[in-house]
């Protein structure tokens, strides 16, 4: 791949301009990488070639000399630097190609090196530079066919036929309309190539926001009690051994749910074909988190409205619990409230959530990384719904979610 130093002062060097994707593909090709294979073959054909050429043209053409041989080789020598500097070696061959014509030699196969430097040069980019290089040929050889002969051998040539000249310029023609086609396929296979790149990265992405999302609200949630019982108990180890022991119950009975969610997700990263080895939680789990949060010390009261069909679908469950699940650890971390009322209402094609607290904010430090909130706005938002949280007119916090209300069937 070809560079240019950058300005003046230094500075890394910047890549010469051209179409970004094949500059992208440029980048995967080895510019040192020198192709000997494909260059002595052609080398053998055209040397071959030619000489067959020059025997059925030797009434006509001059014939194979020492400098016509040096010629023929000068070509595909030249091709052996196309990857590193498709420019210089197009001119060059059609240079070398355009004097092996004016010395009056054979026509043959001479024209395939032209045809595969033009070809390298289109596809990395350089085509302009490939228009021109075969262009300038084509003018040299009908100066050469038609104006020049007469003072260039072999002696006593004449002019060459107009018809002859339709022939050479489908030739160039088809040159130019091949290498321009590689190209294209080149660019679109490239496009896919990104394209395909780019929604594997998204996929990762989402995924990883979805692990994150899992990780945050399992642990936040039981941390939260645990560290609430925990504190209970260091508090009435010496006093109510009884009550401690009931804590360290608590302590002991979050730590195992929370494992075993964990334990769940980090199954689903590391196998993320197969199918999970245990339902993910829901709506129907509600009142094992009211238990948690009365172990917590907050009184859970759960209100709901609204028929009960249709069911869920498992993406709109899950988002459904870990919203009220965060909305309840926050109020056990950051509210003076012991009490908290959550209510589940069904609209036509919604499902409404909203979880309520009398407040007021205890505006202590509770831990937790802060990103409770996003966390339930990026799972609505996925869902295409919305999670509101703030302030009441009348004192305490209130998080409302709505999220659409779809069928088992639907999904």
């Amino acid at each position: 791949m070809e560079l240019q130093r950058g300005p003046a002062g230094g500075g890394p060097p910047r890549h010469r301009e051209g179409p970004p994707l094949l500059r992208r593909w440029e980048e995967r090709r080895d510019p040192r990488r020198i192709p000997w294979v494909s260059t002595l073959v052609l080398a053998v054909v055209v040397m071959v070639g030619s000489g067959f050429a020059a025997e059925g043209q030797e009434a006509t053409r001059e014939p194979l000399d020492v400098f016509a041989r040096v010629l023929l080789l000068a070509g595909p020598a030249l091709l052996l630097l196309r990857n590193r500097y498709p420019v210089p070696v197009v001119f060059g061959v059609c240079g070398v190609a355009l004097v092996y014509l004016s010395a009056g030699y054979p026509y043959g196969p001479v024209f395939l090196t032209v045809a595969v430097a033009c070809f390298a040069a289109v596809v990395a980019g350089r085509r302009r530079a490939a228009w021109w290089a075969v262009g300038l040929l084509w003018a040299g050889h009908l100066l050469v066919a038609h104006w020049l002969y007469a003072w260039l051998p072999p002696a006593g040539d004449r002019a060459a036929p107009w018809g002859q000249e339709v022939a050479v310029t489908a030739w160039v023609a088809a040159v130019l309309a091949a290498s321009e086609l590689a190209r294209v396929r080149r660019e679109v296979s490239a496009r896919e190539r990104e394209e395909r790149e780019a929604a594997e990265r998204r996929r990762a992405d989402e995924e990883r926001l979805r692990i994150a999302r899992e990780l945050h609200d399992v642990l936040a949630h039981s941390i939260a009690v645990i560290n609430v019982q925990a504190g209970v108990g260091l508090t009435l180890l010496d006093d109510d051994p009884e009550q401690a022991r009931a804590a360290l119950t608590t302590i002991r009975a979050a730590s195992k749910e929370a494992l075993g969610e964990v334990r769940q997700v980090l199954d689903r990263l590391r196998s993320p074909g197969e199918a999970p080895r245990a339902p993910a939680p829901g709506l129907d789990r509600l009142p094992e988190l009211v238990e948690q949060a009365a172990a917590a010390g907050l009184a859970v009261t759960v209100e709901r409205t609204g028929e009960e069909a249709p069911a869920l679908s498992p993406g709109a469950d899950l988002a459904a619990f870990r919203i009220v699940q965060e909305a309840l650890t926050n109020v056990v971390r950051h509210s003076g409230s012991r009490t908290a009322r959550v209510a589940i209402a069904r609209t036509p094609g919604r499902l409404v959530l909203r979880v309520d607290d009398e407040g007021p904010a205890t505006g202590s430090d509770a831990g937790g990384s802060g990103n409770g909130l996003a966390g339930m706005r990026e799972r609505a938002a996925a869902l295409g719904g919305t999670v509101e949280a703030g302030t009441r007119p009348d004192g305490g916090f209130r998080v409302r979610a709505e999220l659409p209300l779809r069928s088992e069937e639907e999904t």
